[in-house]
C-alpha cells in the first residue's frame, strides 16, 4: 500500500505515515502474543494466566489477541507448538550413543533459556488437571518420546543378551523422567543443581545398566507384596 498523506493546513508540507506490509505486521504481532503468552503461562500457569495478562504484556487489546488465535485454548496449543519448534531437541537423524549426546547438548542449550524451560515445566504439570486442553498433546508427546528413546536404547543393548521390550520402555521412561525432573530442581535451585552434569550422570547410569544386558544384576529389587505375606 502506498504511503497515506495526512491533510494539513494550507502552506504546510503534507506529512506521511509509514505503512508496514500486512504480512510483516501480522506475523510480528502474532509473535508478540506468543512471546507474551509464554511468559504469562510460564509464571502463572494456563488457568492462572488470563488473556488480559497476555494482551497487556503484548501491548494490544484482548480482542487483538483473540483476532490472532481465536481462543485461550488455541493460544495454549500455539505456545506448545512454538516451544517445540524452538526446542528441536530430539534429532531423528542421530542414532545410538550420538542420540544421547544430542540430548545432553540440548540440556546445555536449555541452561541459556530458562523461560522456555519454565513454560514447559508449568504446562506439562498442569496437563494432568481435569479438562486441561494440553492433556492430549502431552500424552502423545510422552508416548512418542518413549518409543523414540527406547528405539535408541535398543541400539546399545547387547545383541547376545538384549533387554526385553518392557525393560527398554522402562529405561526410556526413566531418561525422560530424569531430564524433566532435573529441570524442575534446576529452576528451583540453579545454584545447587548442575543441570548438565547431573543429566550426564543419570543418563550414563541408565545406559550402563542397559549395556549390562538382561543378565545384569540389580542392586535394588522390587519386593513381591504377595510373597511377603
Amino acid at each position: 500500500m502506498d504511503d497515506i498523506e495526512s491533510p494539513t493546513p494550507s502552506g504546510h508540507k503534507p506529512k506521511t505515515r509509514k505503512k508496514y506490509g500486512p504480512r510483516e505486521g501480522t506475523a510480528q504481532r502474532r509473535q508478540d502474543v506468543l512471546n507474551a503468552a509464554m511468559q504469562v503461562f510460564g509464571t502463572k500457569g494456563f488457568h492462572g494466566g488470563t488473556l488480559s495478562d497476555v494482551a497487556d504484556l503484548a501491548e494490544m487489546t484482548q480482542a487483538g489477541v483473540l483476532h490472532h488465535f481465536g481462543s485461550k485454548d488455541n493460544l495454549l496449543r500455539a505456545v506448545i507448538d512454538y516451544r517445540d519448534n524452538v526446542d528441536s531437541s530430539v534429532a531423528h537423524a542421530a542414532y545410538g550413543i550420538d542420540f544421547f549426546r544430542h540430548l545432553v547438548a540440548t540440556v546445555q542449550l536449555n541452561t541459556t533459556r530458562p523461560g522456555i524451560v519454565q513454560t514447559y515445566v508449568v504446562l506439562s504439570a498442569e496437563a494432568v488437571t481435569e479438562g486441561n486442553p494440553g492433556a492430549d498433546y502431552f500424552t502423545g508427546r510422552f508416548e512418542g518420546l518413549r518409543d523414540l528413546v527406547a528405539s535408541q536404547i535398543r541400539e546399545l543393548s547387547p545383541q547376545d543378551n538384549p533387554l526385553p521390550d518392557r525393560q527398554l520402555q522402562a529405561a526410556a521412561s526413566n531418561i525422560i523422567a530424569l531430564m524433566d525432573g532435573l529441570q524442575v530442581q534446576w529452576l528451583l535451585n540453579p545454584g545447587l543443581v548442575n543441570l548438565v552434569d547431573d543429566t550426564v550422570f543419570g543418563i550414563d547410569a541408565i545406559l550402563r545398566a542397559v549395556a549390562a544386558g538382561a543378565a545384569g544384576r540389580h542392586i535394588v529389587e522390587a519386593q513381591d507384596a504377595a510373597a511377603d505375606t
